[in-house]
């Protein structure tokens, strides 16, 4: 047991090194995600009126403006130099029709779902339970997206399935510690509406880290006029931040078993 903590343990700090790495080389990211974000607004208020058109155009941009982001993640993760400004334009494009095609796999069974819970009189807590089954079994397919190879969104879906079933205890403790202190209705509320874009919503990569900001803020009872700035100052950074520490944990993870990784410890 004190092997398998140790080597827990060893796998967390590797991950938040070269996480502290990547974002010193690539911190610009943070910047490109506040530029995504305003870009996203100014479409959603164009679409909005338009319909069903409007749905399609909106969700071309939220696939372009998602997969740029992971673009820019890989190339933080990867750290073969230091970013600059002509990345962020270069990475427009990248991972587009993986994030479109994945989206529309998904957007099907949504669609029927949503419409199925309408006339079911226990349909809130059926949708909520199966959205809570995407937000597990999907959460690492934005990593499988850029670090695995990949034909087919089924493909995405079945190498997420399968590192969730392996990983599962070293992929969700760190947000389990982090969301504990809150209370099991927080991760319940949180993970619903993650579930429902399996982490390819731009607004919902931004969800996360704003909730989990202001939830700690208002818990160490700071005035709601300084946790507001605070949480709006510091949601870009940390949702970078989380999202080159999951890059860096999915490729530590993915690399090896968790029987390799005690030998290792054990070799130490």
């Amino acid at each position: 047991m004190t092997e398998i903590l140790q080597a827990t343990v060893r796998l967390y700090q590797g991950a938040f090194r070269a996480t502290l790495r990547s974002f010193i080389r690539s911190w610009m990211v943070a910047l490109a995600v506040v530029l995504f974000a305003g870009l996203m607004v100014l479409a959603t208020s164009i679409a909005a009126p338009l319909g069903l058109l409007g749905g399609f155009i909106l969700g071309a941009v939220n696939a372009l403006l998602i997969g740029a982001t992971l673009g820019l993640i890989e190339q933080a993760v990867a750290g073969v130099r230091r970013m600059v400004f002509q990345d962020i334009w270069g990475s427009i494009g990248r991972y587009f029709w993986d994030v479109i095609g994945l989206g529309f796999v998904l957007w099907v069974p949504m669609m029927l779902l949503e419409k199925g819970m309408t006339v079911n009189p226990n349909g809130p807590f059926l949708a909520a339970a199966i959205f809570l089954l995407f937000f597990i079994l999907l959460n690492p397919a934005p990593e499988v997206i850029y670090q695995v190879r990949h034909h087919s969104p089924l493909d995405v879906i079945r190498e997420s399935y399968e590192f969730v079933i392996e990983n599962w205890i070293e992929w969700f403790l760190p947000l389990a510690v982090v969301v504990a202190p809150l209370g099991l209705s927080f991760f319940f509320g949180i993970s619903g509406r993650l579930g429902q874009g399996a982490g390819l919503d731009f607004f919902q990569v931004l969800v996360l880290p704003f909730t989990l900001l202001a939830a700690w803020l208002g818990y160490l009872g700071l005035p709601d006029a300084v946790s507001s700035g605070l949480v709006l100052v510091l949601t870009p950074p940390v949702a970078v931040a989380m999202l080159m520490f999951r890059g860096h944990l999915f490729a530590a993870l993915h690399g090896s078993s968790r029987r390799q990784r005690l030998f290792r410890e054990r070799t130490i």
